[in-house]
């Protein structure tokens, strides 16, 4: 089985706001293009406009209608069972339903299952970043790692055998033959919501960091103990439209005698 490095001093990851999600799966496309032609190319796609399509994804996004409640916790959906951990509001003021849009790819786990379950050591765990990546010339295929993940973020490519992930796009991210500003995953660079933030969670100052300090931040399934990177915001609480009627404004009266000559004139002219 593959063992763990040390912790790193840097840990790279996403923070995903899901307050400001618009399930608009930019996201999933941009990552899908960029990764198409990347470290883990290709990225298959079979039938796409058939009856049957499939291919591998590394990011996907789920939708989920949330009831309306009272509870002082709005939930976050989970991958597997379609509900989850719930995040604290911060009143307990009457919630209206509201759809909840979930993106979902690898977290990069400090604890990572998918890597300690690999016989091959085709998945690993980076040193110098905490990076999950998966070495395909020693990859088997055997779907251990998918087995063991609780997230679904392993993607399985029937026609090279083999299993593929998200890489944070560590071809983008380290190439500094991109200006700064697009060093950074694809999905970040194209969210239009700018739902997806990218950084160092290893730096309290960091804007990740920050982030999650003052939203609350949480760890999918926490309780499994496999310590996520990538961080979920809670959606924010939202009011449910019953507001008290705006009394009508005053009626404007015209004072004639205070409007130029011209326009007293006018107005005489328009009152008969």
């Amino acid at each position: 089985m593959t063992g763990l490095p040390p912790p790193s001093k840097k840990k790279l990851g996403l923070v995903i706001d899901l307050d400001t999600c618009v399930g608009c799966h930019a996201c999933a496309v941009s990552c899908k293009e960029w990764n198409a032609g990347g470290f883990s190319a290709p990225l298959t796609d079979e039938q796409p406009y058939g009856k049957d399509p499939s291919g591998v994804w590394f990011n996907r996004v789920h939708s989920y209608e949330v009831e309306a409640t009272t509870v002082a916790a709005l939930p976050i959906a989970d991958p597997v069972r379609g509900c989850g951990s719930a995040a604290a509001a911060a009143d307990t003021t009457p919630q209206p339903a509201m759809t909840l849009h979930f993106p979902r790819s690898c977290l990069h786990c400090e604890q990572p299952a998918c890597v300690t379950v690999c016989p091959t050591g085709a998945s690993y765990k980076r040193a110098e970043d905490g990076i999950v990546l998966v070495d395909e010339d020693k990859c088997i295929g055997c779907k251990l790692c998918s087995w063991a993940c609780p997230y679904g973020a392993r993607e399985y490519s029937p026609v090279e055998g083999v299993m593929k992930k998200c890489t944070l796009c560590i071809d983008r991210i380290y190439n500094e033959n991109l200006e700064e500003s697009e060093r950074q995953p694809a999905c970040v660079q194209a969210c239009p919501t700018r739902a997806r933030h990218f950084g160092d969670f290893a730096d309290p100052e960091s804007k990740v960091s920050k982030l999650v300090a003052e939203r609350g931040g949480v760890d999918l399934m926490a309780s499994l103990g496999y310590q996520p990177t990538n961080k979920y915001l809670p959606p924010r609480a939202r009011r449910n439209g019953a507001t008290e009627p705006e009394s009508a404004p005053a009626a404007e009266t015209l004072d004639a005698q205070a409007l130029p000559t011209v326009l007293r004139w006018l107005d005489r002219v328009l009152s008969r």
